[in-house]
């Protein structure tokens, strides 16, 4: 890796946490500055704009924390305890980037405006979901997951019960609502998803 592309990389990785935890607006430059060891001109001489690296930032940040969700996920073979694995991975593996889930935060940062980061963090929502359906399509056609169940409801649910669950967790700054959701979704998978056979 170049010089150049290594030290844009570098400022991604520590301008994330900052994007992370304080979203767009509240990511200041001299945050930035202070975290990268650079002034305005050498941040800016890697990227176009902060709206630039701030979807960089998401990006990277994304990709980390998806990386710790899936981690190990192949080694288990019958594809309802892999549903469960992932859902034991989010709960346990919360803190990749400090700030909590990346794409939660940007999600609401990004409501009232940053087209750009909004459309960065649709596509990320939309991976992981396709990620999570063409595991559940693959668990129906080896028969270990029932034929009835509809991939995306179930993939959606799953998505939509662990961040919801993530943000009660950070306004009441205790994991009930995550070890709730977690025993709920692992019943759930067991008795109404895992085929009967398997």
């Amino acid at each position: 890796m170049r010089k150049g592309e290594q030290t844009r990389q570098d400022i991604i990785r520590k301008a994330a946490p900052i994007f992370n935890q304080r979203g767009y607006d509240g990511a200041a430059l001299s945050d930035l500055m202070r975290a990268t060891g650079l002034e305005k001109g050498g941040i800016y001489r890697h990227f176009d704009s902060k709206q630039q690296l701030a979807a960089e930032a998401f990006d990277y940040a994304w990709r980390e924390t998806l990386d710790a969700r899936i981690h190990d996920l192949n080694a288990v073979p019958n594809t309802v305890d892999r549903l469960k694995q992932l859902v034991a991975n989010f709960v346990e593996r919360r803190g990749i980037i400090p700030g909590g889930c990346p794409l939660l935060n940007t999600a609401i940062d990004t409501d009232d405006g940053n087209s750009v980061l909004r459309q960065r963090a649709r596509k990320a929502l939309h991976g992981w979901r396709s990620y999570i359906v063409a595991m559940i399509r693959g668990g129906i056609k080896a028969r270990e997951i029932r034929p009835s169940v509809n991939a995306k409801k179930l993939a959606t649910l799953i998505i939509s019960s662990l961040e919801g669950a993530v943000m009660v967790y950070r306004l009441e700054r205790n994991e009930e609502a995550l070890r709730a959701v977690q025993a709920h979704l692992d019943n759930y998978l067991e008795t109404e998803v895992r085929s009967p056979s398997k």
